[in-house]
């Protein structure tokens, strides 16, 4: 007989027949991990049907919460985002007034929202419909539920208010009680809501009932279950540079509640992190976690879980592993997340998000086909700049150009290609005088160099394993590129965040003259760039 694990609606196959599918070198195809070599923080992950279906932590980028979609745990593409646009405060409108403190680099005051934003989404399947939950730290918990995950979903609801709230998960029990459990800003306790069937609103104000500072310390990202009569919390310990992933287990939901520790540090991995659980249908159980590497941000592993006593034992005996023999899906896959861009169609692609939300005034895809323009705001710094769009970094080496049309600018603007977080570094095109200059920028120190009597710019990034990028440019498609400026660190994990390729323009401006102008169009005759192309590629 089968036991189903509830929250999952999947069926999990007994203790003797998991352990075949456990570690070892295993007959035909492996994958190696990560399986996803970019900043998906915090993933959860569901199957329904054939598909696999996972969610991350998106903060103050917007569209948020990307939602991704695999049929072999493997490979994975972007299916479409929860959120269209961040509409929990004016501040992830890029409002000014705002400043940077010179200490931390750090955006500050009610302007802009860096590290805010959604924080460790949960997403699961009940009654036909897809639910993801997730808090902002500053504004409450939020849910929002489609029956197509890459269709329209509904408006958020916000079902808890206030500041202070993290990673909240949804669980229906077999008798149709519903609960949600999450955890606070700084990493515990776990607390547990009675909740109304439609998830959308609690009963109560939420009891703890896991807290033990001295064998969990710093628990956080708890995921809920149910298998074989025991209620299960995934929950991770330690922080998340060196944290391993805890298992909780009661007969009731309420507790006590006993714990294991089932994946440790090991095999190069510091910090096997936060993740989601999830089983094939021939019952094979998976676990998706994040590991922190810097700049590159947290990246996704996959690994195997067997059950031994009604207990998770994850990767090889509690230490990830870096490769495995593939979950046995029986839908291979050859899919990749999108990245490179000819601007050719009607919508923004999947992979694109914009640093806050955009003023929508100020970009169009349509008003030059084959084109994404963008017109500058004005602004005193670039993470100050609002409609910079960006996608996330895939490594652990890639080579990103682009081709920007810069017959537009105005005086004081900027344009170029960076990698986008703290004390970011850039290659782009000034103008001053009716002059465009070459330019190289590094934590806010900008280098002239020659005079770009063209039109158009080809600007390109070359980021190796190391961390470091080397920037390059040439006026043609072509033409050897030719390096400007030394090569550089990528900008460093940032408000949560890996670095990140971004295009961006604005037009610098002191304090005063941004707040005056910002929010309105500027009467300027041009300003803006026309971005030809964006294109991403490996090397080794």
């Amino acid at each position: 007989m089968r036991r189903k694990i509830q929250g999952l609606m999947f069926a999990v196959c007994l203790p003797l027949v998991c352990a075949a599918a456990g570690p070892g070198p295993g007959p035909g195809p492996r994958y190696a991990n990560p399986i996803i070599y970019a900043d998906y923080s915090d993933p959860d992950v569901i199957r329904v049907g054939g598909d696999y279906f996972m969610v991350a932590s998106s903060f103050h980028f917007s569209p948020g919460i990307p939602v991704l979609r695999s049929t072999d745990l493997v490979h994975w593409k972007i299916a479409g985002h929860v959120l269209d646009k961040l509409g929990f405060h004016p501040s992830y409108d890029m409002v000014p007034p705002y400043t940077l403190t010179d200490a931390a680099s750090k955006p500050v005051g009610k302007g802009m929202r860096y590290a805010g934003g959604v924080w460790a989404p949960s997403i699961r399947h009940h009654n036909g419909l897809f639910y993801v939950y997730w808090a902002t730290p500053d504004e409450g918990i939020f849910m929002s539920s489609s029956a197509n995950p890459a269709g329209k979903w509904s408006a958020p609801v916000k079902v808890l208010d206030g500041a202070g709230y993290e990673d909240p998960c949804p669980f229906w029990d077999d008798d149709g009680k519903a609960y949600l459990v999450h955890s606070k800003v700084g990493a515990g306790p776990v607390i547990l809501h009675a909740m109304s069937p439609d998830g959308k609103t609690l009963y109560d104000a939420g009891q703890t009932i896991i807290e033990d500072k001295a064998n969990l310390p710093i628990l956080e990202g708890p995921k809920t279950y149910k298998r074989n009569g025991y209620y299960y919390i995934f929950a991770p310990i330690g922080g998340v540079e060196t944290g391993a992933q805890a298992v909780m287990r009661a007969r009731k939901i309420e507790g006590p509640y006993e714990y294991k520790s089932v994946l440790n540090p090991g095999n190069g991995l510091k910090g096997p992190h936060q993740g989601g659980y999830v089983e094939t249908p021939s019952g094979q159980g998976w676990f998706i976690h994040f590991n922190s590497t810097g700049a590159f941000g947290r990246i996704a592993h996959l690994q195997p879980v067997v059950w031994q006593d009604d207990w998770p034992v994850m990767g090889a005996a509690g230490v990830p592993v870096s490769e495995h023999a593939y979950p046995d899906t029986g839908k291979p896959s050859a899919d990749k997340i999108q990245d490179s861009d000819e601007f050719s169609g009607a919508k923004l692609g999947l992979q694109w998000s914009w640093n806050h939300n955009p003023d929508d005034a100020r970009w169009s895809l349509s008003q030059r086909p084959g084109f994404m323009r963008i017109e500058a705001n004005k602004a005193t710094y670039l993470v100050g700049a609002r409609n910079t769009l960006t996608q996330i970094l895939q490594g652990p080496h890639a080579v990103i150009s682009t081709r920007i049309e810069i017959g537009a600018l105005a005086d004081a603007q900027r344009a170029g290609l960076s990698l986008f977080g703290v004390k970011l570094p850039w290659i782009g095109v000034t103008r001053d005088g009716g002059v465009n200059y070459l330019t190289y920028s590094n934590a806010g120190e900008e280098t002239r160099g020659a005079r770009i009597d063209a039109n158009a710019v080809i600007l390109r990034a070359q980021v190796y394993e190391s961390q470091m990028v080397q920037f390059s440019y040439a006026l043609k498609e072509g033409d050897a590129f030719k390096d400007f400026g030394p090569v550089t660190p990528l900008a460093k994990f940032s408000w949560w965040k890996g670095s990140r390729p971004a295009v961006f323009t604005y037009i610098k401006a002191d304090v005063d003259e941004a707040k005056s102008t910002h929010t309105g169009r500027d009467q300027i005759k041009q300003n803006y760039i026309d971005i030809d192309w964006f294109r991403v590629s490996d090397w080794k």
